[in-house]
């Protein structure tokens, strides 16, 4: 496996060409004003939620958008369409290679048949696909993480913060993914404070029910745990993340955001006195990564993991008074150089 560290980001201008439409999802097209001849380069395929989740599939937009400046080329990222069927996600695919793009990404693992069946037709090309690692192929690379890491040391942070020893965990959907969260976050709760107790809710049980996408249905489940006295809630549910921490706003206590830092996004602006840190993974840089691998002529293939001990899976300061809290902050060094060195083994399940 090869791994590619962080490049800086050269600051070519960028201007944006037409909007189109294909029967599979709205795409929006771009590429640098210093296109080197219109070649193109990185296309994503977003998750359930789409552009502006402020989470998950904004953070892989991120990393197209550092491709973009740094190799000066033509991208694509597509939106997806409700009520879709594993065909209509290889044929998004297919056709963004087709097209001529590369790398193609999706966004999530509910593409992995999409991938597989994608890079059967092209094997000239490099696919990727996020938090899936079980398509096997020479021209694909399985983009995962460690996020019960990055869970474990939020479970560290709600257990050195709550007043009431009750804290909360919303999941987007119930699956083998999102336990990850869970379990990693109630070890790190556990194993800081004893006497804490999780409370636990899953919004749906398959994604197609909006469990990634319902900001409705995560302050709801938020607003029941607050109710039962909890004052930390860490949310993994994508977009319906955006209610959870509404809700502990409205409520004033304390969130815990998901996947990108979500005290610096600006639709969350209004709450982010709220929002005591974020459990993060890269996807950013490992789209990026992907993206550089192709442009280097050395496709990354195979599984491709960010953890702790990369940098790829991380809590966010940003808060100050989560930054500023020396206790709190000296905890999770501890945590987290236990769990790098491998003295704790966090659970996945």
């Amino acid at each position: 496996m090869r791994r590619i560290s962080r490049i800086t980001v050269a600051g070519a201008a960028t201007a944006s060409l037409a909007l189109a439409l294909s029967a599979c999802g709205g795409t929006s097209t771009s590429a640098s004003s210093e296109s080197k001849g219109g070649n193109k380069g990185l296309a994503i395929a977003y998750d359930v939620g789409g552009k502006g989740d402020q989470s998950f599939n904004d953070a892989a937009f991120a990393g197209l958008e550092q491709a973009k400046k740094e190799f000066r080329y033509d991208t694509a990222d597509v939106e997806p369409t409700e009520g879709e069927t594993d065909a209509d996600k290889e044929q998004r695919l297919a056709s963004l290679a087709k097209q001529g793009y590369n790398p193609v990404i999706g966004v999530g693992y509910a593409y992995a048949a999409a991938v597989k069946g994608a890079a059967e037709k092209f094997p000239d090309t490099t696919f990727g696909i996020v938090d899936d690692s079980t398509v096997e192929s020479k021209n694909v690379a399985d983009l995962v993480f460690s996020e019960e890491e990055a869970s474990y040391l939020a479970g560290v942070a709600a257990a050195k913060t709550t007043k009431t020893n009750t804290v909360g965990f919303v999941g987007g959907v119930d699956i083998p993914l999102i336990h990850k969260f869970q379990a990693g976050f109630e070890q790190g709760v556990k194993d800081t404070n004893p006497q804490a107790q999780v409370l636990t809710q899953y919004l749906t049980q398959t994604a197609e029910e909006g469990g990634f996408s319902s900001p409705d249905k995560g302050k709801s489940a938020a607003e029941g745990q607050i109710e039962k006295k909890a004052d930390v809630v860490y949310a993994a549910a994508g977009l319906s993340g955006q209610g959870v921490i509404e809700a502990a706003a409205a409520n004033k206590v304390w969130a815990i955001g998901v996947d990108s830092d979500q005290y610096q996004q600006e639709a969350l602006a209004k709450y982010k006195d709220s929002i005591l840190t974020s459990a993060m993974k890269d996807v950013a840089k490992a789209v990026y990564n992907l993206a550089k691998s192709v442009e280097d002529g050395k496709p990354e293939t195979g599984i491709v993991r960010g953890d702790l001990k990369s940098g790829e899976v991380s809590l966010s300061n940003s808060n100050p008074k989560f930054a500023d809290n020396a206790e709190l902050q000296a905890a999770l060094k501890t945590a987290k150089e236990k769990i790098v060195s491998g003295e704790i083994k966090v659970k996945s399940s």
